[in-house]
C-alpha cells in the first residue's frame, strides 16, 4: 500500500466517483480505476459497493479512509518539516562540562527564548566521545575544545578561554627552580586540558607520580584547595567556586595558556536549527570581546 494509492482512494470518496476524481487528479480514468482495483487486491477487501457507475463505500473503505486521511496530514506534515527553514523540533546537543557549567547557559537561554519551538537535549563529556556522538547521529552537534577534526566535521570557534593551573594557595609557587607538585588532578583520558596539564609537566622535564582522575570541575577544586595536588581549568570557572579566594592561579607559558571551544557537527548534516545556534553563539562572542 502507497501513500499515492491512498491519495487516489481519498480524492474517489471525496469527488463520489471514478470520473470527478480522475479530473481533480488530471488523470485518465483508467488509471484511477486500476489504482483503486489494485489497492483492493493488496489490501483483500472490497472499499466500494458498486451500483452501476455509483460507488459507496464499504464498512472497510470508512475504516480505511479514517487511517488514510491520518497518514496524508502526517506525510504533509513531515514534508512541511523537513523544508521548513524555521528552527524546530529536538536539538540534540554535546559540551564539556566547563562549557555547560559557565558559558553555554547564557547564550542556551538566549536561544531557547528565541526559538521556542525547538527543545534543547543537552549532554556533556570531553571531545572524543562527542566527536563519536556526533559521527554516531547520537548528537546534532558539540561544543569542544580544539583541535576537532576537519575532515569529518564543519565548526566555527564559539568560545576563547584563558588556561591556567589552581592549586591551593598554602602550596609554594610553581617556580621553574622548584619542583612542580607530584599529583595532578584530572579528567579522564581525552580531555584537552588534562592533556595540556601533562605538556606543562613534560616542559619542565617532569612527569606527575600520581593522577587523580575526577568527573567534575567542582571535585577537583574541592581536591585542589585540600593541597592534594594541582589542576589546569579555565579561569572562568573560579568564577563559580565561592572559596577561590583560597587557590593560588599560575599562568601558563605563551602556547599552553590559551583554548578555543569550537561548536562543530557532521560534515553535510548541518541543519537550520544548528545554524541558529551557531548565529546566537557569534553574537554572544562579540558582545563579550566588545566589553
Amino acid at each position: 500500500m502507497e501513500l499515492s494509492d491512498l491519495v487516489i482512494f481519498k480524492a474517489v470518496v471525496e469527488a463520489g466517483g471514478i470520473t470527478r476524481a480522475a479530473e481533480r487528479l488530471h488523470r485518465v480514468q483508467s488509471n484511477v480505476t486500476t489504482r483503486v482495483r489494485q489497492l483492493e487486491e493488496d489490501l483483500g477487501v472490497e472499499l466500494f459497493i458498486r451500483e452501476g457507475k455509483r460507488l459507496h463505500l464499504s464498512p472497510a473503505g470508512r475504516q480505511l479512509l479514517d487511517y488514510a486521511e491520518r497518514l496524508i496530514d502526517l506525510a504533509a506534515e513531515a514534508r512541511e518539516a523537513v523544508q521548513d527553514s524555521r528552527p524546530r523540533g529536538v536539538l540534540r546537543l554535546g559540551a564539556m562540562e566547563s562549557t555547560a557549567a559557565v558559558r553555554l547557559p547564557g547564550p542556551l537561554s538566549a536561544f531557547m527564548k528565541r526559538y521556542p519551538e525547538v527543545n534543547v537535549e543537552l549532554r556533556t563529556g570531553n571531545p572524543e566521545q562527542l566527536s563519536r556522538a556526533v559521527l554516531a547521529g547520537e548528537l546534532d552537534a558539540a561544543l569542544a575544545a580544539e583541535p576537532i577534526a576537519e575532515a569529518h566535521f564543519e565548526q566555527m570557534t564559539a568560545f576563547e578561554e584563558e588556561l591556567a593551573i589552581v592549586s591551593a594557595a598554602s602550596l609554594p609557587s610553581l617556580r621553574p627552580d622548584r619542583p612542580a607538585p607530584g599529583t595532578m588532578i584530572a579528567f579522564e583520558h581525552g580531555c584537552p586540558h588534562r592533556k595540556r596539564l601533562e605538556e606543562w609537566y613534560a616542559q619542565r622535564g617532569e612527569t606527575p607520580q600520581q593522577t587523580i582522575q575526577l568527573g567534575s570541575y567542582h571535585a577537583m577544586l574541592g581536591c585542589v584547595l585540600v593541597g592534594m595536588g594541582i589542576a589546569l581549568l579555565p579561569k572562568s570557572i573560579l568564577s563559580t567556586l565561592p572559596e577561590s579566594r583560597r587557590l593560588a592561579v599560575h599562568p601558563l607559558p605563551r602556547g599552553l595558556n590559551r583554548a578555543r571551544t569550537q561548536l562543530f557537527w557532521r560534515k553535510g548534516a548541518g541543519s537550520p536549527t544548528v545554524a541558529a545556534l551557531a548565529k546566537v553563539l557569534q553574537g554572544a562572542s562579540k558582545k563579550s570581546q566588545a566589553r
